[in-house]
């Protein structure tokens, strides 16, 4: 008789094991909970994975969303009111954590340092606590559609630079989080965030600009703080996330204000500008925050003052267009920019005054019936 062999698809049995630091945070799962917060199934004492007994594939059940590699992150749901939160492991009075909660506290409108919710000293390791936040998703998650979501963007994140004493020197995308929560009504899984809970169903959303969205900077493992009527120091260092900074040194002492300019404008640059080819507004902000010499940099309060000058010349019309993919084909734009024109219209009250001309390159079968749609509503010649 042949021996027959079983695939290693059909030996695997779903990821029965925890990793070591979900390991970690299972151990403070009981503590976590006197403290008001409960954490997944999968990170309680005494899980065993609910596919095994349910006969069910792994994939299908909530338990088998590992967490993230982030050993210090966690992701909980606060029991009074089931909000979902993140829980950071920090060192007890670091400056990371007297900063955050520092900036949290300022209640200003224009405040988009992260929330701290809450905070505690660990039970047993009292050299450790924790910084309860809201639960941030990455800026771009999901995916920016409308260039009024990216104006709205960089209204956010050049208004907290304006009249601060306090440098970042780590900004990039990664450190600019979303607060997505009121873009899904009925929530998100916090590991297969597309769904809801079940990890089956997809979680329905609401648009950034219908719903108001708000956008945090996070970590300050590296920034300066510099009380209000001090003297702002030049500071030495090349630790951050944007290596394309020119003046970074350990040697040569540099002004971080300017330093948080560049990365600014590199953000704009490099993850939203390049990634897009309708944002073309953006350039003369770019150029001046980038400036190899940092002397020749705006201040914060120069920089605002300038994007809300190019901000007032954007068209409404432009403003509420769909972003243009960079890499998509040339002669798929505009069939996709016409069939968002068809939507737009009612849906964001564009006025006919500001009517765009809309051409399609290539014989299509549904070119006729687009014209004929657009004639129909006064859009087109």
């Amino acid at each position: 008789m042949q021996a027959t062999s079983s695939s290693p698809q059909q030996n695997y049995r779903g990821p029965v094991q925890l990793s070591p630091y979900e390991i970690k945070w299972r151990d403070r799962q009981s503590f976590l909970e006197s403290k008001n917060y409960m954490l997944r199934p999968r990170l309680r004492p005494g899980w065993t994975p609910s596919w095994l007994s349910m006969g069910e594939e792994y994939d299908t059940c909530e338990d088998s969303a590992l967490l993230p590699h982030r050993p210090l992150l966690v992701d909980a749901t606060r029991i009074s009111d089931s909000k979902l939160v993140y829980i950071k492991e920090v060192r007890t009075g670091d400056l990371e954590s007297s900063i955050a909660l520092m900036l949290s506290a300022i209640d200003n409108p224009a405040n988009h340092s992260v929330p701290i919710l809450d905070s505690f000293e660990d039970s047993v390791d009292k050299s450790i606590s924790y910084l309860v936040m809201p639960f941030l998703r990455l800026t771009d998650s999901p995916p920016f559609e409308v260039v009024e979501e990216v104006l709205d963007f960089a209204d956010q994140i050049l208004e907290v630079r304006s009249g601060h004493e306090l440098t970042d020197l780590d900004c990039s995308l990664k450190n600019v989080l979303l607060d997505a929560s009121r873009m899904y009504p009925l929530g998100f899984h916090p590991v297969e965030d597309i769904f809801l809970d079940d990890i089956m169903t997809l979680a329905p959303r609401i648009p950034r600009l219908e719903a108001g969205v708000k956008y945090y900077f996070v970590d300050y493992g590296i920034s300066s703080y510099f009380p209000a009527g001090s003297q702002r120091e030049l500071v030495l260092g090349v630790a951050g996330r944007d290596q394309d900074v020119p003046e970074l040194s350990n040697n040569v002492p540099y002004d971080p204000f300017k330093v948080d300019i560049f990365t600014i404008g590199n953000v704009l640059r490099s993850e939203i500008q390049a990634n897009y080819s309708n944002l073309g507004f953006f350039t003369p902000l770019i150029e001046h925050m980038t400036q190899i010499d940092p002397s020749g940099r705006p201040s914060a309060e120069q920089a605002l003052q300038q994007w809300r000058s190019i901000r007032a010349r954007i068209y409404t019309l432009h403003r509420y267009w769909r972003l243009r993919n960079s890499k998509e084909p040339p002669l798929f734009g505009p069939v996709l920019d016409c069939f968002y024109l068809l939507g737009s219209i009612p849906r964001h009250g564009v006025s006919q005054a500001q009517e765009p001309t809309c051409e399609i390159t290539g014989v299509l079968p549904s070119y006729g019936f687009l014209i004929a749609t657009l004639q129909g509503r006064g859009l087109s010649n």
